[in-house]
Order: C-alpha cells, then structure tokens, then sequence
C-alpha cells in the first residue's frame, strides 16, 4: 500500500535520499535559492520503503515534482502527488496555482486540471485554480475604442520609483495614447509591492494617458520563475525570460491591444540584458520593442534604481536626491530607518 508522509528536508538523511531520487529523475539543481522557497514537501512510499513520488510547494507554486518511471502506476502515482499538493493549497486558503515544469510533462499536468499558458522547448508554465489570466485581464481598466488606439506598456520593478523610470514613461506616454505600467508583483525587494506601486502612481499622476497596474501573477520578476530542472544557470536565465516574454506576448497584448513594449537600456546587469535581447527577439513583429537610453543626471552619472538603495543603506539620501522625483524622495526619508532596517534583516541592495 502506497503511503504519503511530508518529508522534513532539514533532515539531512531525508534530504539526501530526496534529492538522490530526483537526481535519477533528471533534476540536478538545489541551489540554495531554489529549496529557500519551499514551504512544504511531499513524498510517496511503496510497501518496500522506496520512494516513488515526490512535489513541493512554494507559495502558489508547485516545483520539484517527480514521478519514479519504473512502475506501470505512474500516471496514478503523478496523480497523487499532484492532488495531495493541491489539497495541501486549499487548506491554507490558496486556489490559484502555478507550476513550471519540463515541456514533456505539460501534457501530464493539463490532463489533472491545468491550463498552459506559454512554453518554450525548455520548458512550460501552466496553471489551474479559481482564477485565469482571463480574470485578471477583466479587471484591468481600458479606454473607449482601445482597440483603435496607440497602445504600450512597460513593466518595472520600480524599487524605489527613480527619475529614470519617469524619463522612459514620459517617452512611451508621449508617443501613444495609452501607456500600462505594469508593476512586478513581488515582496522580496527591499519595497513591497503595495509601496513600489503607490510611488509610481505619485511619479505618474500628471500623466493622464498612464495606468499603473499590478501584474499579479503574471508578470512576477523573471528572477523568481523556479527552474530547478534546467542543468546551467544560463539555460534557466534564457528559460525565464522566454517564458516572460510569451506569457505578455500571446496572453496579455492582444486583449489591451498592446503593440509595444518599451525597455529601459541596461549597461550593467548581465541579467537584465540578456532579459532585454530576449523580449527583442520574443515581442516583434506582434509586439514592437523599444529600448531607450537610461536617462543620466546634470552631472553625467547614471541614474539606476540601485544607486539609490545603496544610498539608503549607507545613510547617505542627500546624495540621490537628484535621481528620484519629490514624492519618492519624501516616502524614503519618511520611511528611512525601516528601510534600512529590512537591508539589515537581508534584503537586497544589488539586482531588482
């Protein structure tokens, strides 16, 4: 009789025996980044004591899935495992779910419930719940006869909302009649969601043509996509950047009849560029893609979003004054020492 029990993965002799099993299954990568976010893990027995499946969760996100292919109960043991996850979610009031997985097993996860919503030959992102990129779009406000007008978006992090996030949307916002801001929805930079988008809203408000939206589920940074069972680091930058891109491309533009994306230039980040390379070549000829030169100040100094978090970190606020608007610099001098008191509990100066 097949047995489920959650498996303690601070138990280094379960972790091992873990890991060895998904290891077999094709799955090589634990860095720290990815078993961070765990909250929960399960696995399946046989009689004999042999572990034969296994799935975690991370937030509303089911990862590390893997089914041992030896036994002619597959299917059922995938079947398990991935309802014992879902009834897991329920119980803790989650009923919207995601799972990234290899493109060959996309299949699988649709005929449990799950709708895809884009792939790549790496692989998928798919989801199931009580709610769909469809609701979300039917939330997110239009203009009479959208569909007859120019229409662009830009999403950003915006952490904090700088003058030069401000120079970009002033260009998209001067060349269409109707620019989305879309804002990445993730509480793992140093300003949570709710903070970033209230300062963009501020930063915008004289705009009248700018909407600033959330982007839910649906445009989460690309650096949170799990991608465990891609073998190098560059293949999972690659990964989730194509996937990003597919996801606005075929699920988010058409509706809001987005038919650019601006972007701005990235001198520094690796990441970041090769993010870009990749919505160039993903968006176009539905999407056009337009990259505008990172604005500098007065003096010639790049004006970037970490600079400013440094500044933050160091004490040193006077000195960035010049690189985000009145209504930014006002919410960081207020809210000062608990911003730098999050830098200490470990949140990020460098990346987004």
């Amino acid at each position: 009789m097949d047995t489920i029990e959650q498996l303690n993965l601070t138990n280094q002799r379960i972790f091992k025996k873990w890991q060895a099993f998904l290891k077999s299954l094709g799955i090589t990568d634990f860095e720290q980044n990815e078993l961070a976010t765990i909250d929960v893990t399960f696995g399946m027995f046989n009689e004999t004591g042999d572990l034969v499946a296994t799935g975690s969760v991370a937030g509303n996100v089911l990862k590390y899935v893997g089914v041992c292919n030896r036994f002619s109960t597959q299917g059922a043991h995938f079947n398990t495992i991935v309802s014992t996850l879902i009834n897991y979610l329920a119980q803790q009031g989650i009923f919207h779910l995601f799972v990234f997985t290899k493109q060959k097993y996309s299949e699988s996860f649709q005929h449990v419930g799950f709708s895809e919503l884009a792939h790549t030959d790496s692989g998928a992102v798919l989801e199931t719940g009580d709610r769909n990129v469809q609701d979300f779009l039917a939330e997110i406000p239009r203009i009479s006869q959208q569909d007859r007008k120019t229409v662009a978006a830009i999403v950003m992090n915006a952490n904090p909302f700088t003058l030069g996030h401000r120079y970009l949307v002033e260009r998209a916002a001067r060349e269409n009649q109707l620019l989305y801001i879309f804002i990445v929805n993730s509480d793992v930079s140093l300003l949570r969601t709710a903070e970033r988008t209230q300062l963009v809203k501020k930063g915008v408000a004289d705009l009248t043509n700018v909407k600033v939206i959330n982007g839910g589920d649906y445009m989460v940074s690309y650096a949170t996509f799990p991608a465990y069972f891609l073998p190098t680091r560059d293949d999972a930058i690659y990964y989730q950047t194509s996937l990003d891109a597919r996801i606005f491309k075929f699920q988010i533009a058409p509706p809001l009849n987005i038919k650019t994306r601006y972007l701005g230039s990235e001198p520094k980040s690796r990441t970041t560029a090769i993010y870009n390379q990749v919505l160039q070549r993903e968006l176009p000829p539905e999407v056009a893609v337009k990259v505008i030169e990172r604005r500098k100040t007065d003096s010639g100094k790049l004006i970037t979003a970490t600079s400013v978090r440094q500044a933050i970190q160091n004490n040193q606020l006077d000195q960035i004054q010049s690189f985000v608007p009145e209504t930014t610099y006002a919410y960081l001098k207020a809210h000062l020492g608990e911003l730098q008191a999050r830098l200490q509990s470990g949140a990020r100066v460098a990346g987004n």
